[in-house]
């Protein structure tokens, strides 16, 4: 299997924090070799890293020394031989060098898909109680239709109790096949209530938007949630649809988005801008490759990108182009700074891991890792106007949202000046704005 574009992921989520390129790692050794072999698995990881990873100094650490560490000790399982892969790639000092057992990296392949089975739920763990935690049920879903809430708290999944238990662990618990149930025990605030919800087909919608009509005339508001699989298409469908309204400009919220596929974020970029650079990697030997507009852009309205400090990685590869080539005005806070790729490749018996194998530039050559995109116009939301988006998603998007309020009139000052541009031009001709 070799590294295609199409596989490169570049994310931020609550499990996982990745720029990544899906690939496989001499999977054709087969199955039962790593089976018979714990040693060999491991010695199969650190071959990958010592060919790939970033830093030819391994961020300081004597990788020869590692390997020999390593292959010195017995190991009589493959857990065994799990957790000495996960100390080894520790020494890195890399969150996103990772490994991942065969449930994780299949966890890992759905959650890019676009689509799973399951009840429509997305879970984080609250960091200082560590109770597993309802962020939003996914409209139109089995969850959402019985009555699951945000800040629901997952209690028991099928009378097994969530103490200790991590997202991972619960996702694996409440996925299954279609038709089949599973019960969710919650508390919502202090009343206990019992679900139980029959697992359907979920199809992740990474876009949504609305025409909005404002004194400039008709905008149009995108919410893009995740560069998930179908990202590009339903971001396009968008696009044409608002422009058949006559929309006169654009708000894109990446805000909260934590990345996904580097294709998705490519192309996206492609249908904003008609022509100069997207994107460049820099590998460990130096060698770069830039990814390009291509001429197909399908607006040139004005256009104004929320960010915030949840935007990352493909967010920031999106949002950095667009304020490089004077494309688009972002409006916001500071986004994450997630800068590197990773190469996830699959390991012989099902098990995967990330390889940092990367950073990528904007444009103007800006290494974003760490630092993060900074917004043109910043704007702060206090914690009571964060619990309040949080506690009524509603809001989000709305005039009661003030990044939105904001983006809402510097989008409208754009709008006024290009109509005013066009006013002023010679009969028959336009002026051609540069946002």
């Amino acid at each position: 299997m070799e590294i295609t574009k199409r596989g490169l992921v570049v994310g931020a989520t609550v499990m996982t924090v990745s720029a990544v390129a899906i690939a496989g790692a001499n999977i054709h050794k087969g199955q039962a070799f790593f089976q018979d072999s714990p040693k060999e698995l491991i010695d199969e990881v650190w071959q990958i890293i010592d060919r790939n990873y970033v830093d030819g100094t391994f961020n300081q650490v004597d990788w020869d020394a590692v390997r020999k560490e390593y292959l010195s000790r017995s190991y009589t399982s493959k857990p065994e031989a799990y957790k000495a892969i996960r100390e080894m790639l520790e020494k890195l000092k890399d969150p996103y060098t990772r490994f991942m057992d065969p449930q994780e990296f299949r966890n890992m392949q759905i959650d890019t898909s676009g689509e799973l089975t399951g009840v429509g739920i997305q879970l984080a763990q609250d960091e200082k109680t560590k109770k597993l935690v309802v962020i939003a049920p996914i409209e139109d879903t089995p969850a959402f239709r019985a009555g699951v809430a945000a800040k629901d708290i997952i209690l028991k999944i099928n009378d097994k109790s969530t103490e200790g238990m991590d997202v991972n662990q619960a996702v694996n618990l409440i996925r299954g096949p279609v038709g089949s149930s599973v019960t969710l025990t919650i508390l919502r605030e202090k009343e206990q209530l019992e679900f139980r919800l029959k697992r359907d087909r979920i199809e992740i919608h990474p876009v949504r938007y609305s025409y909005r009509k404002t004194p400039s005339g008709g905008v149009g508001y995108i919410r893009l949630v995740q560069f998930s699989a179908n990202a590009s298409k339903e971001m396009r469908d968008a696009i044409k649809d608002l422009e058949k309204q006559k929309v006169t400009g654009y708000i894109l919220d990446l805000r909260s988005n934590p990345g996904g596929l580097l294709q998705a974020s490519i192309e996206i970029a492609r249908m904003w801008l008609q022509d100069g650079p997207i994107v460049s990697t820099v590998e460990r030997r130096g060698e770069t490759r830039r990814e390009d507009a291509n001429r197909g852009a399908l607006t040139d309205k004005p256009l104004v990108v929320l960010v915030d400090g949840g935007s990352a990685s493909a967010s920031e590869i999106l949002s950095g182009a667009l304020q490089d080539n004077k494309r688009a005005t972002l409006v916001g806070v500071k986004t994450f700074g997630k800068g590197l790729v990773q190469s996830v490749r699959g390991l012989g018996d099902g098990s995967g891991m990330a390889v940092t194998i990367a950073k990528y530039l904007t444009p103007s050559g800006r290494d974003i890792n760490k630092h993060g995109i900074d917004p043109d116009v910043v704007i702060e939301l206090s914690e009571q106007q964060r619990d309040a988006l949080r506690g009524d998603r509603e809001k989000i998007g709305s005039p009661e949202d003030p990044q939105y309020a904001k983006a809402m009139e510097v989008l409208r000052q754009e709008i006024a000046q290009k109509q005013g541009r066009r006013a002023e031009s010679p009969a028959g001709k336009q002026v051609k704005s540069k946002k």
